[in-house]
């Protein structure tokens, strides 16, 4: 999945408006504008279409957490150069404050199955043996899930 498809998963699973992306990208002090913003949400084969950076989707998540938690005193997280599949399911598990529990009912409703040690896996540090590289496949299936359980009425039943 390309930083925009996520992007675009979760401006629609929320639906937030640009304006609004405009502002979850601000409460990570990062400034950002409307037409930067419209040139993300454009399909890939526009010619407006502007690819979005890691440090770029990095800031989003982290305002996005900052929305739904409030903001951490102190400093601010620093946005990754380097986002992984793995990094951006643990910042939207922060920032809808989630236990496995509740991912693994949330993979559910995108008819994708997972045990609790492999879910458990996707959040080790890299270094860690049982590590696990989380594929596009679950990332996409859980930002499915997402959206199913936020705006059921979208959606009759979900077919991967």
């Amino acid at each position: 999945m390309t930083n925009n498809d996520i992007l675009r998963r979760i401006r629609y699973t929320f639906d937030f408006k640009d304006k609004e992306v405009v502002e979850i990208f601000a409460l990570a002090d990062v400034t950002v504008t409307l037409e930067q913003v419209a040139a993300w949400m454009k399909r890939d084969e526009d010619e407006a279409f502007v690819q979005m950076n890691s440090i770029e989707l990095s800031s989003f998540l982290n305002g996005l957490i900052n929305l739904k938690r409030g903001k951490r005193d102190g400093d601010q997280p620093q946005p990754d150069a380097h986002l992984s599949n793995n990094m951006v399911f643990q910042k939207l598990r922060i920032a809808l404050n989630l236990k496995a529990e509740d991912i693994l009912e949330i993979l559910e409703l995108a008819n994708f199955r997972l045990s609790k040690h492999e879910l458990s896996a996707f959040f080790r540090k890299p270094d860690n043996k049982h590590y696990r590289q989380c594929k596009d496949q679950i990332l996409r299936n859980f930002l499915m899930g997402v959206q199913l359980k936020l705006r059921p009425e979208d959606q009759t039943e979900y077919q991967d």
